[in-house]
């Protein structure tokens, strides 16, 4: 447990992705059920790694760094990564993406939203350089870390995943998907790993 519990959550939504994502939904749905007096952020990242994390540095620089914590699913897996050895905090990895730079580089060009079709955006061939250099393999995790993989993510291979992560406390799930469809299930444990302050009694 923390020395004191987590009053700051960040969350980070994946490639395409935004807050209007399933798993941003039900985690503000979930904190503001449970958990109401803990902050929670879900900014929408722009596409460029480097601005996206520019952004969030400047979000979190009032935030008290020893009860602050970070979500991140997919690529906001691996930008949370980054995030959590910045500010030597907790984090909770949801299928997280071990490799983007290797993995987008077939996405340069224009992209569309998951959740607005309609909505474009362009991926720019010099964002694999911006996701190379928040790449933070090699460094021994500043804080504990939970990941929640899915041997069915039909996007990420979870052995890579599983093999990125030997420090974190696992919970690898037999089947589910990228998506992690089941993932209200997860949100107590996640509530409870990040010592999340409670609610007024």
């Amino acid at each position: 447990m923390a020395a004191s519990p987590t009053t700051h959550l960040l969350y980070l939504h994946g490639f395409r992705s935004s807050p209007q994502s399933a798993k941003a939904q039900r985690v503000a749905a979930y904190m503001a059920q449970h958990h109401p007096d803990v902050q929670l952020w879900c900014p929408q990242l722009p596409p460029s790694p480097r601005a996206a994390m520019e952004l969030v540095s400047a979000g979190l620089a009032a935030w008290p760094q020893e009860r602050m914590a970070v979500v991140g699913s997919s690529l906001g897996g691996y930008y949370a990564t980054w995030v959590a050895q910045q500010a030597r905090c907790p984090s909770v990895l949801l299928n997280p993406a071990v490799d983007p730079a290797r993995d987008l580089a077939s996405h340069i060009g224009d992209q569309t939203s998951w959740h607005d079709p309609a909505e474009h955006f362009y991926f720019a061939p010099e964002f694999v350089g911006e996701l190379q250099a928040l790449d933070v393999r090699g460094q021994a995790p500043a804080a504990r870390q939970l990941a929640i993989i899915a041997k069915g993510d039909e996007v990420l291979e979870w052995r890579e995943m599983v093999a990125r992560y030997p420090q974190a406390e696992l919970r690898l799930l037999e089947g589910g998907d990228h998506a992690l469809s089941d993932f209200p299930e997860h949100l107590p444990a996640i509530a409870q790993f990040l010592d999340l302050a409670p609610g007024p009694a």
